[in-house]
């Protein structure tokens, strides 16, 4: 990973303490919880860790999890919050480990970061334990579709958060609070097509509400969602 990329991880960890950023904490967290939670998972990778604190909320959860990520920024923010957890420097395209190796593999937010998703899916798929969960937390395709985001009248209030290229793929490069940061736009039918492909069984879906308690915000949040949660299982041979 190029310096730039480190400086921009860098300045996001500064930006979040242990409960994350706002989507994380008021948005996808409870549902991400309540599908690793007494389910019986002993073993987990967090494909794109970050500064590792979902891997944390597995241990806590009673499941070793060893988080990788390609930004050694963030690892080395991992290692310092948390010095007996395994993190790893890889990339999600090819991953170091053996075929079914995991009861449970996470992608926290961290599709929407890789070039190649698809060869991504794959290597998720092949590490996973027949019988295994993936467990994905992605961004809303049709927020993904715009990156200038909504479209504001005079007095700088929404007026309506348009969708545009939403059958294209393409990246979008987001900058906040000195942060850039390149994601990327695919319609919800090229992620379905490549989990269906592998022949995951989809077990649940949602498009979870916002729990800030901040009406306005929340609000805002409700007219164009920005998340989405997705388990799918690895059926056994």
């Amino acid at each position: 990973m190029s310096n730039g990329w480190n400086e921009s991880a860098r300045a996001w960890i500064a930006t979040i303490g242990d409960r994350g950023d706002w989507g994380r904490e008021h948005v996808l967290d409870a549902v991400m919880l309540a599908r690793i939670a007494g389910k019986g998972f002993r073993s987990a990778l967090d494909v794109g860790c970050g500064e590792g604190r979902f891997c944390r909320v597995m241990r806590e959860h009673g499941i070793a999890a060893i988080g990788i990520d390609p930004t050694a920024a963030l690892l080395e923010e991992a290692k310092r919050r948390d010095p007996q957890g395994d993190y790893r420097l890889g990339k999600a395209e090819q991953l170091a480990f053996d075929d079914n190796t995991f009861d449970l593999v996470v992608s926290y937010l961290t599709l929407i970061d890789i070039t190649d998703f698809r060869a991504a899916i794959s290597e998720m798929v092949r590490v996973l334990k027949p019988g295994g969960t993936l467990l994905i937390a992605n961004m809303s395709n049709f927020a993904s579709c715009n990156p200038k985001g909504w479209v504001r009248d005079g007095n700088g209030q929404p007026l309506y958060y348009p969708v545009d290229r939403y059958l294209d793929e393409f990246p979008v490069w987001l900058a906040w609070k000195g942060i850039e940061i390149e994601n990327w736009h695919r319609p919800l039918g090229a992620y379905m097509t490549e989990f269906l492909r592998h022949g995951l069984v989809l077990r649940f879906f949602q498009e979870p509400e916002p729990t800030s308690g901040d009406p306005e915000r929340d609000k805002l949040y409700r007219r164009a969602p920005w998340f989405l949660v997705m388990e799918w299982s690895k059926e056994r041979a």
